[in-house]
């Protein structure tokens, strides 16, 4: 019973010391880390016995290695095969064939042509022109007066004047009127008068007066008319009958070409981890494989196309051009000058000076009133109208200086009037009519028949010899080159450090004195 505990701790103790990171050399005496001590460090300064031993170690290396594979090439080879084939060959038939030709019938009508002439009519008209002719007007003036002497122009004008005549009531009636009298004081004065004496010099110029004249011209001038007709031209042209054959060819066609995953061979090798053989499968491809090949019927249509001329009629448009002759007015201005002669007046001012007396009166103021009759009138109011002549009074001033008059020479535009003739064409549009002849072509259809020959395509049997590819498959080696991985084992050696034989076992566990 005591030597079955001892056993049974022994035991324990060894699978203790197996269960540390280091190998179970000496029972894990090597490994410090597990030596049971709480400092490995003073267990080592602790100059025990040590001895050195060599320890295996294993290393990945990778090896370059060949293999020899195989792969899978097509060849085409030709084989000769004898095929039934079908010839069409072609025979001619006629038929008969109806058709329908249009014939032309033409007509003589009349049709109703309207068309316009342009005629010229002359007429004389009258126009009136106003012109204006420079008259010479001499008035009297005097300078440096102290009054105004208004000198008047008279017009003679005629109009319709709208009156309204009065009838008069009269009645006397008395007023005082007061009344300022200017009682006049002379005196006499001497001056210097500058004056200016207007002296007239004619002379005699010619101006170039251009007027137009216009003059008819008339120009006989043609236009065409256009007459069409149809015109029929028989002509020949030739036409493509197309026709055919079926042909039937008989052809071989590869198969398709599939892809198949294969697997190259295994090998087995030695694992040192494992301590065993392991088997390495081998690596997995893609090969095409050509499928074994179909024959295929193509029927072909063969087109065949042959001429024939045929008649054929065409109808062209035919224009025939005519001249008409028509008379046209065309008017021309013609440009004529004339020379006119006239007198110019041209004033020249000549100055002059001389010594005058004068008086000055002075007036002086005086009132004064008396009773001065008035006749009062009250008018009854009626409306008449009546053409009268009247004349307009254009008052012109006039400074005077006593003893002291000269002459201005004023120039006054007369308008004047005068009728011209002329003659004015107006083209008048006279409608008239004519009966101008046409053809009208009718087309009269006929039925025919004519032979037409045509083709017929017969069958012909026959035998050929022809060449069908076929594909052969043979294997192809080639070399492939990869890396393999190899574990090498190695022999390094380690110093480790053991105490006496006995000695620690005892320390740690007592129960292994065998003499207690």
């Amino acid at each position: 019973m005591t030597r079955l505990s001892r056993t049974l701790t022994l035991a324990s103790a060894i699978v203790l010391l197996a269960a540390t990171t280091a190998p179970a050399g000496y029972l894990g005496v090597a490994n410090y880390r597990n030596c049971g001590c709480d400092q490995p460090a003073a267990f080592c300064e602790a100059k025990l016995p040590s001895h050195t031993v060599m320890r295996t170690t294993r290393r990945v290396v990778m090896e370059r290695q060949q293999f020899t594979c195989f792969k899978t090439v097509f060849e085409t080879v030709y084989d000769e095969k004898q095929v039934n084939c079908v010839r069409y060959v072609r025979e001619t038939k006629i038929r008969d064939c109806p058709y329908t030709v249009t014939r032309p019938i033409y007509e003589t009508k009349y049709r109703t042509v309207n068309y316009t002439v342009r005629k010229p009519v002359w007429e004389t008209k009258t126009r009136t022109i106003n012109y204006t002719v420079p008259k010479t007007v001499w008035e009297t003036k005097t300078r440096d007066i102290h009054y105004t002497v208004v000198k008047p122009v008279w017009e003679t004008k005629t109009r319709t004047i709208n009156y309204t005549i009065r009838k008069p009531v009269y009645e006397t009636k008395y007023r005082t009127i007061n009344y300022t009298v200017n009682k006049p004081v002379w005196e006499t004065k001497t001056r210097t008068i500058n004056y200016t004496v207007p002296k007239r010099v004619w002379e005699t110029r010619t101006r170039t007066i251009a007027y137009n004249i216009r003059k008819p011209v008339y120009e006989t001038k043609y236009r065409e008319s256009c007459e069409y007709r149809v015109k029929p031209v028989h002509y020949k042209k030739k036409i493509q009958i197309r026709s055919g054959h079926w042909d039937t060819q008989i052809s071989e066609v590869p198969g398709p070409v599939i892809h198949r995953v294969i697997r190259q061979p295994g090998c087995w090798t030695w694992d040192p981890e494992c301590c065993r053989r392991i088997f390495i499968p081998g690596s997995c491809q893609v090969v095409q494989i050509q499928c074994p090949p179909r024959q295929v019927c193509k029927r072909t249509w063969i087109p065949e196309v042959r001429e024939e001329e045929i008649d054929c009629v065409r109808y062209v448009q035919e224009v025939i051009k005519k001249k008409i002759p028509y008379t046209s007015c065309r008017w021309v201005t013609e440009r004529h000058t004339k020379e006119c002669p006239y007198q110019v007046c041209r004033v020249i001012l000549e100055t002059r000076s001389r010594t005058c007396n004068y008086q000055v009166c002075r007036n002086v103021r005086e009132q004064k009133s008396k009773q001065v009759p008035y006749t009062v009138c009250r008018l009854v109011p009626e409306t008449r109208s009546r053409t009268c002549s009247y004349r307009v009074c254009r008052m012109v001033r006039e400074q005077k200086v006593r003893h002291c008059n000269y002459r201005v020479c004023r120039v006054v535009r007369e308008a004047r009037t005068r009728t011209c003739h002329y003659q004015v064409c107006r083209i008048l549009q006279e409608q008239r009519s004519k009966q101008v002849p046409y053809t009208v072509c009718r087309q009269h259809t006929e039925t025919r028949v004519k032979q037409v020959p045509y083709t017929v395509s017969k069958a012909v049997h026959y035998t050929k010899t022809v060449q069908v590819p076929r594909s052969v498959s043979k294997q192809v080696p080639y070399t492939v080159e990869r890396c393999v991985p190899r574990v090498i084992c190695e022999q390094v050696p380690v110093d480790i450090c053991c105490p006496p034989a006995g000695g620690l076992l005892r320390q740690l566990f007592p129960i292994l004195d065998y003499s207690g």
